[in-house]
C-alpha cells in the first residue's frame, strides 16, 4: 500500500527539481506532501514556487553559523519541526553533516552517473562540461541516499542519457534534467510504497 510522504526540500538556486515535483503532486501523480522548502540563498528562485503552492519556506545561509554542525543544527531541527519522513536535496549546495535520525533519510539527485564526475565542486554545468571534455559516450542521473561524504551515499536508481558528438554542456543538461525529472520522482514512489531496502551500500528494490 502506498503512503503519502511528507518531506522537506533542501535548495540554493532556481529550484527547477522542486517545480518538477510541486507539478506532479498537483496532478495527483506523486504521493509527497511538501511540509517545508529550505533555502540556503534568500533570493533563490525556488521560493517563489514554494510560496505559490502556499508552502512554508525557511533560509538559513551558511555563513551565519560558526560550523558545519552548527548549520546541520538549523538545518534538521527544522525538518524534525515539520515532521518529515524524508529530505530531498534539490540543487542544495551546501555540505550538512546527516545527524543520526535522519540516516536513509536524506535524498539527492545528482546530474552524472556516480561515482563518476562527482564530489566536491562537481556540480550542475561543472558537471557536463566534465563529462563532454573527458570524451565520455553515456552520463546520466543518480538518486542516493546523502551520508557524510559528497555524491557517496547508496544508490538508489540511476538513469542512463548519451552523449551526442554535437552536445554543449547546455543541450546535454537540458536532456540530463528530463532524465532527472522522470528519475527522482520515480524513487519517492518506490520509498513511498515501501519496496527500498538498503543493505550495506546495496540497494534492494522489490
Amino acid at each position: 500500500m502506498t503512503r503519502t510522504l511528507r518531506v522537506v526540500v533542501l535548495i540554493s538556486g532556481g529550484g527547477t527539481t522542486l517545480r518538477n515535483l510541486l507539478t506532479l503532486v498537483a496532478v495527483g501523480s506523486l504521493p509527497i506532501k511538501v511540509q517545508l522548502v529550505i533555502s540556503s540563498n534568500p533570493k533563490a528562485r525556488g521560493l517563489h514556487y514554494a510560496d505559490e503552492s502556499k508552502i512554508p519556506t525557511a533560509v538559513h545561509m551558511r555563513r551565519d553559523f560558526a560550523s558545519d554542525d552548527d548549520y546541520s543544527r538549523a538545518i534538521f531541527d527544522a525538518c524534525r519541526a515539520a515532521d518529515c519522513d524524508y529530505v530531498l536535496m534539490g540543487g542544495f549546495l551546501k555540505f550538512v553533516p546527516i545527524p543520526e535520525d535522519f540516516n536513509l533519510r536524506v535524498l539527492n539527485i545528482h546530474p552524472a552517473l556516480i561515482p563518476a564526475f562527482c564530489g566536491h565542486k562537481m556540480y550542475g554545468f561543472h558537471v557536463h562540461e566534465a563529462v563532454i571534455e573527458y570524451g565520455a559516450k553515456l552520463t546520466g542521473c543518480t538518486v542516493h541516499f546523502v551520508d557524510n561524504q559528497y555524491d557517496h551515499g547508496p544508490i538508489i536508481l540511476q538513469r542512463a542519457v548519451p552523449v551526442l558528438d554535437d552536445d554543449t554542456p547546455a543541450k546535454l543538461h537540458e536532456r540530463v534534467f528530463e532524465a532527472e525529472c522522470e528519475a527522482y520522482p520515480e524513487a519517492l514512489r518506490l520509498l513511498a510504497a515501501g519496496k527500498v531496502r538498503c543493505e550495506g551500500r546495496r540497494v534492494r528494490i522489490s
